[in-house]
């Protein structure tokens, strides 16, 4: 006994020395507890050191620990087993167990033993280790692993541990399952979960007592943390956080949201995390930290706690001084009125106690595996974007189309360098999605065939309408809002004489939607097209839709029925009679589906549609339509819509429901409007996109499509635009973007009078600008070799055409003499100009070329349109210079005449390397031309959140940013590919013209000159398109 008292005494003689000395002490007794040989000395000797000194504050000043007892559950029921107090040492360098602790102690107690019983349990700031050992000693948890930045909390909670697992004689203490607390519990040096993640352990349970105030020295965060760092760094760990990189920073809160985050990605779909928060910055702001990261949240317990004496809130006030936002304390426990964190800093100061609440906070994620696979994705260089998330819904449906819908496209950009090719009728999936979801939950038996999509339904009607060009169209009032309107003023009712296109008009008579007032006006006005909807007591039943049918066969009339009002997306369908019809009856022939699909929870505005019929020569044509006059579809949209159908699907066993055989169509009408003449010489010879090319390692060389890598800071912003909620109309709003993006790329003035016009594509742009030429009965002059899809819309909306001739010698270029000498006879000109880089030669105009080309233009009047969608990835432009066309335009409009006007058209895909984005925009600064376009109102518009991503890449571009860098980068990229094609063609045998940029160059297989077809004429007479592969 004699010699343990004198261990005893050099012991606290060592510890007396200094914190270090007393640390090191107890390093030197933890390897005695370690090691198996000497552990049971060493607990006794922790026994005598106890009796020694008992647990006053004295021994902490004097010999830089205290060990005292800490009391657990006073009111255990009777019968219960478990320990009524552990016994902890301290050390000034560590966290001291205090009211802060112990509320979290009491917050975890609120739940039951079960929740923690047989579980991984993880603690966060675990200080001297007391809760994981009181959580293993109560809850029998399987593992419980106490982590903490500070390596001498680690030590003593190691040292804690065996002072709690050992009785006093140094024998094991077992439980009631025959365990010991050495079994259930584990300490390690962790900067919050590294070493659960570094060692691949998934967790159950996550709970965490960290700091949540900024330290007022912000450099001391930054210091290498050591266990030989001063106690007064090691012991700020406790009670301040450096900043994290996250909104809450501004809070005090960035490491919560850290940890949180984290957690994420370690724990079990059905774990829990449990935190301790004070609540300084109000309890909404603490609450929206978990909710907006997808968590059901459940406040636990709540009290109010003074605020620790040593905790310096200077920062916080800092924060008021920078901010609205104010934070809450108290005057005293008692106090019922939230004071500000500068309030409570002059109130300290003058020797008042100041409180805070403290709430114990659990949550539990919702869709834990889909919101996973969205903080998986933000981790690999996305991590800006998680300022911007927010996962909190207030209606569980929302939340049920958004989070799935979120975690598809995160995956989907995580797995894609760039966005595939889909076919202009739409991606193949998407319509296996439709066609599988009428299979399964309607019993009609259609593939993805049958199955045509649209961006929206009115531009499906449209596109229909122009296919079949008729004399006479009855459409649903309620559809009619999006029609041209000239089609709804005309009373042209018989086909317009002569070749003039401007008076070759659709007539469309609006109907009211109730089915026998239609029927009526059917029958007497005989109609070739009938597009019309049904009221919602019709569309129960099929009646109504089957006596449309029989009608309109027998006048001999095409029918579109749109069904978008009856169209439900969801496990439990309501009745549908069009629906019910066609399970049991084939769709006629003369007939078509038309549906907008616009019900979803999330985007009110953002839809898509699609067209299903039974007849492959209309679905044919249709799909040629779409791409002829719209491009395709934004994939966008369609993976939206996409996602909800596969969430109805993929519950579902595959071919549960034997197909039902169903009627035949009766007699066909032989009556029945064919395509237009224009449309059918359109699509029989028209260069389009290879149809049934389903290869997925297919390179396609038949689209104006990059397939080049998306940089990071794309898909960051087409993503934060899917996450952010409630985004405001200046967020979205891109036009003081895009003037300085035309006036810093192209030189192309704009005023107040400017009006900006956007869409999904150039190419309706360009559609609506053919209509407007047509109005005025212009003449559309294109450059021969021009892009072949402008000129067969053109020619696919009857507009007249002119191509001017262009020279070998000058690189298929327009220029001043041919232009003056084509114009001389044309009445009303507009001009078609592709620059900077022209498509598809891929030389560049320049800015000399251009006002020569413009000063030409003016001379005759002539209203130009400047293409610039396949710029802005020049490569070869050594002595170019660029364009400034403002001088030109301001010269020649100063002088000009009231027809002389210039467009802007372009596009942004390219130029940012996003196939996602489909982003068109048109400039005018013609009133006259402003009023007509508008006349043309069904213009598929880019989505909201589409508009904020480009505004957001807008920005980017306009500074040095990784975004400008990826886009130098891929020049470089497309340089090289050139020179190696080029090389390749010269090899094969092909006279190659060299780009200066784009993607596309022209060549001329040598061995057609031999034969006599000699590149010396007008025009390059064979074209092949160069695109990045996808591989």
């Amino acid at each position: 006994m004699a010699g343990s008292a004198l261990m005893v005494e050099e012991f606290l003689k060592e510890c007396q020395k200094s914190g270090d000395a007393a640390y090191g002490a107890f390093r030197s007794l933890l390897e005695r507890l370690e090691d198996p040989n000497t552990r049971t000395a060493a607990r006794i000797f922790l026994s005598d050191l106890y009796k020694s000194v008992g647990d006053s504050d004295q021994c902490l000043e004097q010999y830089h620990f205290q060990i005292q007892d800490i009391y657990l559950d006073q009111y255990q029921g009777v019968g219960s087993q478990g320990r009524k107090k552990l016994t902890m040492m301290v050390i000034p360098s560590i966290f001291m167990p205090e009211n802060w602790s112990f509320t979290f102690y009491e917050g975890l107690n609120r739940h039951p033993d079960s929740i923690f019983k047989d579980k991984t349990v993880a603690e966060l700031g675990c200080g001297n280790g007391w809760i994981s050992i009181a959580l293993a000693e109560k809850c029998l948890p399987s593992k419980v692993y106490g982590l903490d930045i500070n390596p001498r909390a680690v030590k003593v909670s190691w040292i804690n541990l065996y002072l709690n697992a050992l009785d006093e004689k140094g024998q094991v203490i077992y439980d009631a399952e025959k365990k010991t607390l050495l079994d259930r519990v584990e300490f390690y040096e962790s900067d919050l979960l590294s070493y659960i993640r570094d060692n691949n352990i998934e967790l159950e349970r996550i709970v965490g007592c960290i700091p949540q105030i900024l330290n007022p020295n912000p450099d001391a965060m930054s210091k290498m943390i050591t266990e030989n760092a001063s106690e007064e760094f090691l012991h700020s760990l406790s009670n301040y956080c450096a900043l994290q990189g996250f909104v809450e920073d501004q809070f005090g809160l960035g490491l919560i949201a850290r940890a949180v985050e984290e957690g994420i990605t370690v724990i079990k779909p059905m774990g829990i995390m449990i935190f301790n928060m004070g609540g300084r910055p109000g309890q909404a702001v603490c609450k929206r930290l978990f909710e907006r990261r997808g968590f059901h949240v459940n406040k636990l317990w709540q009290t109010k706690i003074i605020q620790a004496a040593d905790t310096d809130i200077s920062a916080l006030v800092e924060i008021e001084k920078n901010s609205p936002h104010r934070f809450e304390f108290f005057m005293g426990l008692t106090g019922d009125q939230p004071i500000c964190a500068r309030t409570a800093w002059a109130y300290g100061q003058a020797g008042g106690r100041i409180a805070h609440a403290l709430s114990v906070y659990s949550c539990q994620l919702r869709q834990p595996n889909q919101v996973k696979k969205i903080f998986e994705f933000l981790k690999n260089g996305f991590h800006d974007v998680s300022s911007s998330l927010d996962l909190f819904f207030e209606d569980e449906s929302v939340a049920d189309e958004k989070i799935p819908f979120l975690a598809s496209f995160a995956d989907q950009l995580k797995e894609n360098s760039c966005f595939p090719y889909e076919p202009p009728a739409g991606s193949i999936y998407f319509r296996n999605l439709i066609a599988s979801f009428l299979k399964t939950y309607h019993h009609i038996p259609l593939n993805s065939d049958n199955v045509v999509v649209f961006p929206s339904r009115a531009v499906a009607i449209e596109n229909a309408l122009h296919l079949f060009s008729p004399r006479l169209a009855i459409v649903d009032e309620h559809l009619t809002q999006h029609l041209p309107r000239k089609w709804l003023t005309s009373l042209a009712i018989e086909s317009a004489e002569g070749d003039d296109p401007s008076k070759d008009v659709i007539t469309v008579i609006e109907a009211p939607r109730q089915s026998d007032l239609m029927v009526e006006l059917i029958k007497k006005l005989k109609p070739q097209v009938v597009i019309t909807g049904m009221a919602h007591y019709e569309a129960v039943t099929s009646s109504a839709f089957a006596h449309l049918l029989e009608v309109t066969r027998e006048i001999g009339s095409r029918l579109f029925l749109d069904i978008s009002d009856h169209f439900e997306l969801s496990s439990l369908p309501s009745s549908n009679g069009v629906l019910k019809y066609l399970a049991g009856t084939s769709l006629p022939s003369h007939a078509a589906i038309v549906c907008g699909l616009v019900k979803n929870q999330v985007y009110a505005d953002l839809e898509v549609a699609f067209v299903i019929s039974e007849e492959e020569t209309i679905l044919k044509a249709l799909s040629k339509t779409v791409e002829v006059l719209e491009g395709n579809t934004t994939p966008i949209r369609q993976h939206y819509y996409g996602c909800l159908f596969h969430e109805l699907l993929a519950f579902q066993l595959a071919n549960r429901h034997p197909v039902v055989k169903r009627e035949s169509e009766k007699a066909k009408s032989d009556k029945l409007i064919g395509f237009s003449s224009s449309a059918i010489s359109v699509l029989d010879s028209s260069e389009l996109s290879i149809s049934g090319a389903e290869i997925s390692t297919l390179i396609h060389m038949d689209v104006d499509q990059s397939f080049l890598p998306t940089p990071s800071p794309v898909k960051a912003a087409i993503f934060e635009g899917f996450v952010r909620q409630n985004l405001a109309e200046s967020e979205i709003d891109v036009t003081s973007g895009m003037k300085q993006f035309i006036k810093r790329n192209y030189g192309f003035p704009t005023d107040t009078s400017t009006e900006f016009v956007y869409a999904d594509s150039t190419q309706a742009l360009f559609n609506r600008l053919i209509l407007c030429c047509i109005n005025e009965g212009g003449t559309l002059c294109f450059p021969a070799g021009s892009n072949g899809n402008y000129v067969s819309a053109a020619k696919f909306l009857k507009a007249n055409i002119m191509s001017i001739p262009t020279d070998s010698g000058t690189g298929f270029k327009l220029t001043g003499s041919l232009l003056d000498g084509a114009l001389q006879t044309v009445n009303k000109p507009w001009v078609y100009i592709s620059g900077p880089t022209i498509n598809p030669t891929g030389l560049l105009y320049s800015s000399k070329e251009m006002e020569t080309l413009l000063t030409t233009c003016s001379k005759f009047g002539a209203r130009v349109v400047i293409d610039t969608s396949v710029s802005g990835l020049e490569y070869n432009i050594e002595g170019w210079g660029g364009w400034d066309l403002e001088p030109t335009l301001s010269k020649l409009n100063s002088s000009r005449g009231q027809s002389f006007c210039v467009s802007l058209l372009g596009g942004l895909s390219l130029k940012i390397l996003s196939g996602a984005l489909k982003f068109g925009f048109l400039a005018l600064n013609h009133p006259l031309l402003v009023d007509t376009l508008h006349s043309f109102p069904g213009l598929s518009k880019p989505h909201s959140t589409v508009r904020y991503a480009i505004k957001k890449l807008l920005g980017l571009n306009e500074r040095k940013s990784e975004l400008r860098v990826a886009v130098a980068e891929q020049s470089k990229n497309l340089q090289s590919r050139c020179r190696r094609l080029k090389e390749t063609l010269e090899k094969c045998g092909w006279d190659v013209l060299e780009p200066q940029g784009g993607i596309s160059m022209v060549a001329e297989a040598l061995c057609l000159s031999q034969q006599g077809l000699s590149r010396s004429g007008t025009r390059p007479k064979t074209t092949g398109k160069r695109r990045a592969p996808t591989k």
